[in-house]
């Protein structure tokens, strides 16, 4: 079901500060805590003791603390100390590989010894003068592919969100997906139509006419586990749409990053980067807000259409053409999954190869 050896996204950097903090990734309860020199650590959520979780505890001059019987836990799983108490000797609980970067907190749920910190995706956004960044996060009771469906289908915009990005234009235009490798690209782009409201404040805090024609383009981009970076804007007509100057767009990229929690259920991690106007802090609030508001609507769909698909395990879905950007997003999941549990079964103990 879940991608293991890989890297999620577990909470933004700001979120863990001086209290440890608890999440589930994959099925897996992880406390997460800032140890010595504030560097990030990770271990079960399970106190060897009495089964406490560790994340109601406290950190102590870098050792996670139990906030049951003062169990004193390091970094690698393994006990410390407990007031009037041997404990050396109990059996280490499991730690998690992962890494501060970008701004956000990055674990490594499958082997330890697997983990490869290069292979955390780079985001040219970050910390770059060039751009301003703006984001959130929400708690969705879904699978997690039924979100990278969701991004990976933009149709959905003219219904869903049709007081702010939604257009019939949306509709008409058909997409173009593409499969390289692992990543799988759905694209349109649209030529000479108004644009939406979300886009028509985006163009005014560009000091750019809001009341002409405009090329839009929606260019998605997934990739395993669970990622999905979608480029989208617009230029004025007739100035090269996605690849027009500076000067005649506004452009940006919808950052998200799904974590699996359970089954069914996501801690998702959006936002957008933009690269115009990078210094206004309050267009980057207003479209903050706007995106809020956006995934609101989604949030409703999507954990409704996951309370239908539980009742009707059975159902056979549709699947047309606008749907090739999540179907292929699952063939790439499916085929990494398999890979991931063959890789599993030949090292396992016993195992004659």
């Amino acid at each position: 079901m879940f991608l293991k050896n890989t890297w999620y996204v577990a909470c933004t950097a700001a979120e863990l500060q001086e209290k440890p903090l608890g999440r589930q990734i994959c099925g897996e309860r992880i406390v997460f805590y800032r140890a010595l020199d504030n560097k990030v650590a990770a271990v079960e959520d399970f106190c060897p003791h009495r089964g406490a979780p560790l994340s109601l505890g406290y950190v102590c001059e870098g050792k996670l603390v139990c906030g049951y019987h003062g169990l004193e836990m390091g970094c690698d799983g393994k006990t410390i100390a407990m007031p009037g108490q041997r404990v050396r000797g109990f059996p280490a609980i499991r730690s998690f590989a992962v890494v501060e970067r970008f701004g956000f907190i990055w674990v490594w749920p499958g082997g330890v010894n697997l983990s490869d910190p290069g292979k955390i995706p780079h985001l040219d956004w970050y910390d770059n003068p060039e751009w301003a960044y703006g984001g959130g996060f929400f708690y969705i009771n879904c699978d997690y592919r039924l979100m990278v469906d969701n991004l990976m289908d933009l149709t959905h915009e003219t219904y869903v969100h049709s007081s702010s990005i939604g257009q019939k234009e949306i509709d008409e235009v058909p997409c173009q997906t593409v499969v390289e490798g692992d990543l799988v690209t759905t694209s349109r782009h649209m030529t000479n139509i108004m644009a939406p409201p979300f886009w028509k404040m985006a163009l005014r805090g560009n000091k750019l006419a809001d009341d002409i024609p405009v090329d839009r383009w929606q260019i998605c981009r997934f990739t395993p586990p669970s990622n999905v970076m979608i480029e989208v804007g617009v230029a004025h007509a007739g100035n090269g749409g996605y690849d027009a100057a500076p000067e005649h767009k506004v452009g940006s990229v919808v950052v998200d990053f799904i974590t699996p929690e359970t089954e069914t259920s996501i801690l998702y991690f959006w936002g957008m980067a933009r690269k115009f106007n990078p210094t206004d802090a309050a267009l980057t609030d207003s479209i903050r807000e706007g995106q809020r508001k956006i995934f609101s609507e989604d949030l409703q769909m999507l954990e409704l259409q996951q309370r239908n698909l539980l009742a009707h395990p059975d159902r056979a879905l549709l699947k047309l053409n606008i749907d090739a950007g999540g179907v292929q997003s699952r063939k790439v999941l499916d085929r990494l999954l398999e890979e991931e549990r063959a890789a599993a079964i030949a090292l396992a103990p016993g195992n004659p190869s």
